[in-house]
């Protein structure tokens, strides 16, 4: 159910508020919180509807930072009722993953644990490591976040060494495969020398490794290591006898000492100061620790109890039912306990118990897991420390009334006014958000090959990036987390003067502050000022500056190569009559480069979708001209 669309936030309109309050029924069920765009702002369940959903509105009532900012942007509410609390939280968990609300973060995506995906959309999957779960196709999995990095790197540098799996994510040649092949490294996958099928059976065995279930594994490679033997097939047993000792020898320092070790369990523990929680998950299987993940969650959001069942909700839904230990012992007591277990034991299809130990063995499992989130705290207290330092003496430097909690650098980059390109980086409380970074493809016509313009590209870029502020005045600036406090210009006075005019322009220099970092003596230059800052280029708030002013061009620099290198593919192929964009697409798709269309003969041409003899003609005598 839903509430008609309106200009008026809740806040600003006491009695639609209560009204939709009061058509909230007590009954358990998910509510939806949107703004005035209709972009879900949060997903929450409840056993309560009313209840819950009233007391974020309540007079006096003590929200964190974050759900106040919420609160002030709610438009609208829409609820769905479940019959039961357990069905409210498979239901949350799906729309969670679906929609991915800001407001619905807990765990602080600042990319500093990694992950490894495994694309199983796709007919030869890739297993890469990556800093981000992205959103993509549904049937890709990823596995994680690790706290060990080298662990995780060596681990999946032996399982591409003990099973044939794809080596490179693009062939090195067209019609033969690489030296990988004969090593016996790789099946063969660019040019289809194994099916889709018998590919993905190794690649779920690679999956069982970072699902903790090696032990299964070791098993299953036993049983065909034998099974090969006996059918006189010495060599593909001596394969797996080479599996099962690299998959033992990575098992041998895991070993964590349980007297019950054959029982699988998770032990998870949090060590949280003013601002942080640092959260540590221990993956236990048959007495083996064969996983350590970390997460951050912001501290004032929730008791240590409550965070912990968010962690658990949070992970738990994105993991196949074999990952779900039959066991997980908790350092505090969860609010919702009966809830999640009921959720969990759904899932894996048995039981599952959630143990808050006082004494003896597990409670001793759960202090060396807190212990080890202690000192990850520790380190990330260090490193806002320094963080912080900077922000400060940044403030210092520029006279500003607050720290600068989102700065923004921007840059230009082109090659004598050919593929300019912009770049935006943003840096949240001293640190890079990537996830707000954004390109921007130069539109003035006058930026062209052989007449660059770096002060009209900026002024662009700057225009483009903040007139939704001028032509809507309602939305916010203050306390929005996507208005910048602060905007870094790569360039001298004449960038900067640029930028300062079109602010002016759109009425918003008042809101915002904007400086200059020149790149020769790293001075620093305010609008209005002929001189640069009396600043030392070493101290914390110009190294800040300048990190911001080196991701800015790498960022720009990146784009702009990858415009450049897609021009020159391109380019060569839009000069053949009929050939669209389309089937340019399944060209390079066919061939993977402008060298090996040249090479191709009519048969293999005709062969690539879409292209009929008469094309596959105008093609080949493009590049074989009489």
């Amino acid at each position: 159910m839903a509430t008609s669309t309106t200009e008026l936030l809740l806040i600003q309109d006491p009695e639609r508020l209560e009204q939709i309050l009061k058509e909230i029924p007590l009954e358990p069920g998910i509510y939806l919180m949107r703004d005035r765009s209709g972009n879900i702002l949060y997903i929450g369940k409840s056993k309560k509807l009313r209840s819950r959903v009233r007391s974020y509105f309540r007079p006096g009532q003590q929200l964190s930072d974050r759900l106040r900012m919420m609160v002030r942007q709610v438009a609208e509410i829409e609820f769905i009722v479940t019959d039961t609390e357990a069905e409210a939280l498979a239901l949350e968990a799906n729309l969670v993953k679906q929609h991915q609300p800001y407001f619905n973060v807990l765990l602080k995506d600042d990319k500093k644990y990694p992950y490894v995906c495994i694309t199983w959309s796709e007919d030869y999957p890739r297993i890469f490591i990556t800093r981000k779960r992205r959103k993509g196709n549904e049937k890709d999995r990823y596995y994680g976040p690790y706290v060990d990095v080298r662990l995780l790197r060596s681990t999946l540098h032996l399982v591409k060494r003990l099973f044939p799996l794809r080596q490179r994510p693009r062939p090195l040649f067209k019609d033969r495969p690489c030296l990988n092949y004969d090593l016996g490294c790789c099946p063969g996958v660019c040019q289809a020398l194994i099916t889709p099928e018998a590919y993905h059976q190794i690649v779920q065995k690679v999956a069982m490794v970072f699902q903790g279930r090696t032990g299964e594994l070791l098993e299953l490679l036993q049983q065909q290591m034998e099974k090969a033997a006996g059918e006189l097939n010495f060599e593909l047993a001596a394969q797996i006898r080479d599996r099962l000792q690299g998959l033992k020898a990575l098992q041998a320092d895991r070993k964590v000492s349980l007297p019950d070790d054959t029982v699988s369990r998770d032990a998870i523990a949090i060590a949280a100061d003013d601002k942080h929680g640092c959260i540590q998950l221990f993956q236990i299987r048959a007495g083996k620790l064969v996983g350590r993940l970390g997460f951050f969650a912001d501290a004032q959001s929730g008791t240590p109890g409550e965070i912990l069942q968010r962690v658990l909700e949070e992970h738990y839904s994105y993991v196949d039912s074999v990952e779900i230990p039959p066991e997980i012992i908790v350092q505090y007591e969860l609010p919702e306990t009966e809830i999640l277990v009921d959720w969990l034991s759904e899932i894996k299809g048995r039981k599952v118990q959630i143990i808050a130990p006082q004494r003896q063995i597990k409670a001793e499992l759960i202090e060396m897991v807190e212990r080890n989130a202690k000192y990850e705290l520790e380190r990330t207290q260090r490193f806002a420390d320094r963080n912080l330092e900077a922000l400060q003496d940044l403030a210092e430097i520029l006279d500003l009334a607050d720290l600068p909690k989102r700065i923004e650098g921007y840059d230009i980059s082109h090659i004598q006014g050919a593929n300019a390109v912009a770049s935006q980086v943003v840096f949240v409380d001293g640190v890079a958000a990537k996830q707000h970074y954004r390109h921007y493809k130069i539109k003035d016509p006058n930026v062209r090959a052989g007449h660059s313009d770096d002060f009209a590209s900026m002024a662009e870029v700057i225009r483009r990036r903040f007139r939704k502020y001028a032509e809507n005045t309602s939305l916010e600036r203050q306390g929005n987390p996507d208005f910048p406090d602060l905007i870094m210009i790569d360039g001298g006075k004449g960038q900067l003067s640029a930028v300062v005019a079109v602010l002016q322009d759109l009425n918003l220099l008042e809101d915002v502050r904007v400086v200059s970092l020149a790149k020769q003596r790293e001075e620093i230059f305010l609008p209005g000022e002929s001189l640069p800052l009396h600043t030392n280029s070493e101290q914390p708030g110009v190294q800040l500056l300048r990190r911001l002013r080196d991701e800015a061009h790498r960022f720009a620099v990146s784009f702009h190569r990858q415009q450049r290198t897609s021009k020159l593919r391109r380019s060569r192929l839009d000069d053949i009559p009929g050939l669209g964009f389309a089937r340019q697409k399944e060209l390079l798709a066919h061939f993977h480069s402008i060298d090996y269309i040249r090479e191709a003969n009519l048969q293999q041409l005709q062969a690539v979708p879409g292209i009929g003899s008469v094309l596959a003609q105008e093609i080949y005598n493009y590049f074989h001209p009489a």
